[in-house]
């Protein structure tokens, strides 16, 4: 099992990083949020968890073991793979995340692309007894607010090689798009992305 990796990284994309360690350059699955505080060529540390399957060796990598804790224990949950449990880390923080399954708040969770109401009760049910201390916020607001994710979006595809100006003109671009509820940062960040290859 591998539990971090620390190293100097080497790759960002949209879906991961490359984590050089000894010499030997790992590819971990990352979130938008982990993925937006690493910067090719620095040093970075992240908590991570090897998913095994007959067919391929997947590690996911976290900016901390509270993160990759949730992780695994969503996966506890029935129909939880670990490409779910990463979209509601993508989308929530964990401490909204526990808000939410302690609370029974199944609108909160069904905002995660993949879980319906259905799913959304399941992970009420089989998970509220074992996620810990709900953590009570100031509010008791949950999930990403109509202006977090604009630093997000912008920290990812700094972090991925854009301009600064850039980044804030994609951002810009993708606010005037978004109508309602605030999509989640991974779409609104693949939105960024396909705006941003079109002036490459």
């Amino acid at each position: 099992m591998i539990a971090s990796v620390q190293g100097v990284v080497a790759a960002v994309s949209p879906d991961g990083a490359v984590v050089e360690v000894g010499g030997v350059g790992l590819a971990v699955q990352c979130a938008p949020g982990t993925l937006a505080n690493l910067r090719v060529g620095q040093p970075a540390r992240l908590a991570t968890t090897l998913v095994v399957r007959e067919d391929s060796l997947t590690l996911y990598g976290f900016a901390d073991d509270d993160e990759k804790q949730l992780f695994e224990l969503l996966q506890t949950a029935s129909g939880v793979g670990p490409r779910l449990a990463q979209a509601v880390l993508a989308v929530h923080s964990p401490d909204t995340v526990r808000r939410a399954i302690g609370g029974g708040d199944t609108a909160t969770l069904t905002k995660v692309p993949g879980i319906g109401k259905k799913g959304a009760e399941r992970l009420v049910l089989e998970l509220r007894d074992r996620v810990g201390p709900v953590p009570v916020g100031p509010d008791g607001a949950a999930g990403v607010t109509a202006g977090a994710w604009h630093d997000q979006v912008r920290q990812a595809l700094v972090g991925l090689g854009w301009t600064a100006s850039q980044a804030d003109q994609a951002v810009t671009a993708v606010a005037e798009t978004v109508d309602g509820p605030t999509p989640p940062v991974p779409v609104l960040l693949k939105q960024a992305i396909r705006l941003l290859g079109r002036t490459r």
